[in-house]
């Protein structure tokens, strides 16, 4: 009885429906804290002592980049589920953050260009946390190009699945690049076991926005999953069942 969640879980029925009922309740409180965090970060919050006004995209970037790491690990632990339980809607919630992990950290890469032009004098620079960042997308193209270059989505699956596990090891790199070598990239100033750095003033808004972001991915993956799944259980019996009664209640 135990591991009937995960059975369930299994199943592209199951998981079909409950992506569309959970949806709702990861959209809505997003949107509200996006909007809410945004508010307090670019217009509540005072400005940095030191970067006076630029730092506001931080309330951007840092979000973003801690979803292009959540988004990546989420993807490889599906992946792995799939390789080792052989679970076809894991590897179809790994398809499903490829996409989404790549726009996260392409928006990372480009709000920290855009902060790093007044901080550092240019809009890039080969620092560690941004060039491992930058791979960190390559890794997502990759993954995305390897899945579309194969025809059979079971061949595609099992060898997609492998690229992304091996992958993983980029996020901790990411992570704690700043503490291994000489980086321009300002150390943690949230995410520490001493207090945070920054004033509650300035650090509820990210919190907020941080946590907004997250819920977004979960709305936005399960949007994309039913797609996924629609799409690998396009002929089945069941979906013709679905999409009949939901032509009825509309």
């Amino acid at each position: 009885m135990a591991w009937t969640w995960f059975h369930r879980l299994a199943s592209p029925p199951y998981v079909y429906s409950l992506a569309a009922r959970l949806t709702p309740w990861f959209a809505w409180p997003a949107a509200l804290l996006i909007v809410t965090g945004l508010y307090g970060g670019l217009v509540v919050a005072p400005p940095d002592y030191q970067q006076g006004e630029g730092y506001r995209i931080l309330y951007v970037h840092v979000p973003s980049a801690w979803m292009s790491l959540m988004v990546y690990t989420t993807m490889a632990a599906a992946a792995g589920i799939g390789l080792v339980w052989r679970m076809k809607v894991a590897h179809a919630v790994a398809a499903s953050c490829a996409a989404l992990g790549a726009t996260f950290t392409f928006c990372a890469l480009v709000t920290g260009s855009l902060w790093g032009a007044p901080m550092w004098g240019t809009y890039w620079e080969w620092d560690p946390r941004l060039t491992f960042e930058l791979v960190l997308l390559f890794q997502f193209l990759g993954y995305m190009g390897l899945r579309a270059a194969i025809e059979d989505v079971q061949r595609a699956d099992r060898v997609s699945a492998v690229l992304a596990v091996v992958g993983v090891v980029n996020v901790p790199i990411i992570h704690y690049s700043v503490e291994w070598w000489n980086s321009l990239h300002q150390t943690a100033s949230v995410m520490k076991l001493s207090k945070p750095s920054m004033p509650p003033e300035m650090l509820i808004p990210l919190l907020m926005t941080g946590l907004g972001f997250t819920l977004l991915f979960g709305a936005l993956l399960l949007v994309r999953l039913r797609a996924e799944v629609l799409s690998r259980e396009r002929a089945a019996s069941w979906i013709r069942e679905v999409v009949a009664g939901e032509a009825a209640r509309a």
